[in-house]
């Protein structure tokens, strides 16, 4: 699949989503009263899109959002506490070796066949970089042997539904805007020039690779495989950062988009790890916050969603029947109005306007003034996306969020970075 056939492939779609205007009602009202426990992030359990799930599904709908480690503790944990559980592809290795998440069947999947190659392959073009870490497709399948792996078969871990490629932000009134891929780099994190006025994310498989992309692209040290380091490597990492941050290079860490908006807004810092909600909410405020295009690539990540293996029988149709929702359409166009984009973006294209779609997808300029998920106007006649097409983006991947060989040798690592 090349660059131009990618967005205009519709054999697998055909007229049936461009004609799409809403998502049949699966579940009938006699159902009403079974409920649906969803644990996940802020950032994809809205108010909104609860509300227009019920809506089309006929179904009560619990979300129970918290920060990334939290609900990853709650669904490690404690299968009985939810039906379906949201967040990235990271998640998956302690999920699946926990046994608290079971197969999802792809043959109850009504859009699986219009997933693109970008889950499936790990690659959006032929000659898009594959990225270090774990690439989606890697912990896609389920093997005959229980493992996750690349060989496909009907079962996978999680349902592949929206996904980025995350960098950092910058206010741009304070910080002179840079080239996308050519000036703006992670090492940008370490630059003096921004001595306490810089936070990372709090989560060690996410704010890690940040830090290691910022230290290797200021030549500080190099990584054999940085989406597995060693613990050599690791070591010497932490051993700089800890250093920066007790000299306090570090204004801090975020756990949640909005702590990452107040941070910025408050002035507390001029440049940070950032999502695409955070950055579209402060262009929603008139703060404008650019979110670069490193020149050494993005750290990429994958929603999942997961099947909790104490859901059954009506509890199961209807995690399904969200599951399927969720590709319907509507739900992705939602979602890309805060920079997120959708497995399936072509059965989402009818729910977008013509100046949303190439805005978000096709990286042309806004002919007009564009909404975020919030409501507030969030992109300004002319302006371009950073970084470009969503096929650009994803054709320059550094690193996936990854959980190492490593991982559990880092945790107190990174608990020693932010106490320092």
């Amino acid at each position: 699949m090349n660059r131009r056939s990618f967005l205009k492939k519709s054999s697998q779609v055909g007229a049936a989503a461009l004609a799409a205007t809403a998502f049949p009602r699966i579940l009938s009202a006699r159902n009403r009263k079974l409920t649906l426990r969803i644990v996940g992030t802020h950032v994809t359990l809205q108010e909104k899109i609860r509300q227009q799930a019920e809506k089309d599904l006929g179904i009560n709908i619990e979300f129970y959002p918290g920060g990334s480690a939290e609900v990853l503790l709650k669904a490690s944990t404690d299968p009985d506490s939810f039906d379906l559980y949201e967040q990235w592809s990271n998640s998956i290795k302690i999920l699946w070796q926990a046994r608290t998440i079971q197969n999802i069947d792809i043959n109850r999947l009504i859009y699986w066949n219009e997933i693109s190659s970008l889950t499936k392959t790990g690659r959006i073009t032929e000659q898009a970089k594959l990225g270090f870490g774990d690439a989606p497709y890697k912990l896609l399948y389920v093997q005959p042997d229980d493992k996750l792996g690349s060989t496909k078969s009907d079962k996978i871990s999680f349902l592949p539904y929206v996904h980025n490629a995350d960098s950092f932000g910058y206010n741009a009134d304070i910080i002179e805007q840079g080239i996308p891929y050519t000036t703006e780099s992670w090492g940008w994190l370490l630059d003096k020039r921004f001595h306490g006025k810089v936070a990372v994310i709090n989560a060690p498989t996410i704010g890690l690779f940040d830090l290691a992309l910022a230290v290797q692209a200021r030549g500080e040290m190099t990584f054999q495989d940085i989406g597995n380091m060693t613990r050599e490597e690791v070591d010497q990492l932490f051993e700089i950062v800890i250093a920066k941050k007790r000299q306090g290079h570090f204004r801090g860490v975020w756990s949640s988009v909005a702590q990452s908006v107040e941070l910025m807004s408050s002035d507390d810092v001029v440049l940070q790890s950032m999502f695409s909600p955070g950055v579209s909410t402060l262009n929603g405020m008139g703060i404008p916050c650019v979110y670069a295009a490193p020149k050494e690539g993005y750290r990429a990540w994958h929603g999942v969603m997961c099947l909790s293996r104490s859901c059954t029988g009506k509890r199961l149709d209807a995690a399904y029947a969200f599951m399927n929702w969720w590709l319907s359409g509507w739900p992705g166009a939602f979602i890309a109005r805060q920079g997120y984009y959708i497995s399936n973006p072509l059965r989402s294209r009818p729910f977008m306007s013509e100046a949303e779609w190439d805005y978000w997808y096709e990286g042309k300029p806004a002919t007009e003034f564009l909404k975020g998920t919030d409501g507030r106007v969030s992109v300004q006649p002319g302006n371009i996306r950073s970084g470009g097409s969503y096929i650009q983006r994803f054709e320059n991947i550094a690193v996936w969020n990854t959980v190492m060989d490593t991982y559990e040798y880092t945790l107190p690592k990174w608990s020693e970075f932010v106490l320092a």
